[in-house]
């Protein structure tokens, strides 16, 4: 299955970025390689990126890309972006700083798509929502061993769902008579649970899945253990970047940017996708993009 991602408002990431010949970038999100083949295009032979992602499927397909492309200045590195100093020092050197970092934290199509993994609550497909290999939590073990409140709590932290503590309860109830181990198994559980009458046209399943996934994949606290890091391997003048697709994500963003004295923020008010990019890419309606430049 080839890797489908569209990089969410690449025009206006690109344009803050302003990706020089001979430049220095890090995609910290690869993905489809969407910002890591525009950028590497831009700042030549002379120019490097690295790419870095979890999943190995996304290495796989940025590999073949970069071949058909001829393109000899990306570096690849699977890992997690919270280590992103670490990951830096042993493909750089730790004194490398860089033009430009950029961030896309939604979930690519190839990973919604995937039938190995229960991104989606289409079909019947194992409860693992792990972007790598490994994570710092199983999706299976959260919902068959987390407590009622620490269920609720992430349904509506994570999830924002109105009726957490409801969907929370019919989950261990459910559990006591049989391991939930299928993303249907879920699914039937939340559909039982939730009134026709209190569904609106997004699938009373979408925010649980959505939940699970951030707390399998500790998103929010990765995301506020590298943007120090991020702001730190800046060049002076350099530019960070992050497209966020969740109210919790843009919200650590957005105060990260206000308290760090080293940068001046960009955009008052975060970017959203043009109405043209919104019907042709209708993952991207959710999307924020918040930018930033180091000043010391």
């Amino acid at each position: 299955m080839e890797y489908n991602h569209i990089p969410v408002m690449l025009s206006e990431v690109m344009e803050a970025l302003n990706p020089k010949t001979g430049g220095v970038f890090i995609d910290c999100t690869l993905g489809g390689a969407g910002y890591t083949m525009a950028l590497a295009k831009k700042v030549g032979s002379k120019g490097k990126i690295l790419g870095i992602d979890l999943d190995k499927n996304a290495l796989k397909n940025a590999k073949n890309k970069i071949k058909d492309s001829k393109l000899e200045n990306i570096v690849l590195v699977q890992g997690n972006f919270k280590n992103l100093k670490e990951i830096i020092s042993k493909s750089f050197g730790a004194k490398q700083k860089f033009d430009g970092i950029v961030f896309d934290l939604g979930l690519s199509s190839f990973q919604l798509d995937d039938e190995n993994r229960g991104f989606s609550f289409k079909g019947e497909r194992p409860l693992d929502m792990s972007f790598g290999s490994k994570s710092e939590n199983d999706t299976v073990q959260i919902i068959n061993n987390y407590s009622l409140l620490e269920l609720t709590r992430i349904f509506r932290e994570y999830g924002e769902e109105k009726m957490a503590y409801q969907i929370a309860k019919a989950i261990v109830e459910a559990r006591k008579n049989k391991k939930i181990e299928k993303t249907s198994d879920l699914v039937h559980i939340i559909e039982d649970k939730i009134p026709l009458r209190f569904r609106t046209k997004i699938h009373p399943a979408t925010r649980i899945f959505q939940a699970l996934r951030m707390e399998t994949n500790t998103e929010l606290k990765n995301l506020a253990e590298v943007l120090p890091q991020a702001v730190e391997l800046l060049k002076k003048s350099g530019k960070i970047a992050v497209v966020s697709f969740h109210s919790g994500e843009d919200r650590i963003v957005k105060w990260f940017f206000k308290g760090d004295e080293h940068i001046k923020i960009l955009t008052k008010k975060p970017l959203i996708p043009c109405a043209q990019e919104s019907a042709e890419n209708p993952r991207s309606r959710s999307a924020k993009l918040r930018i930033a430049e180091k000043i010391v």
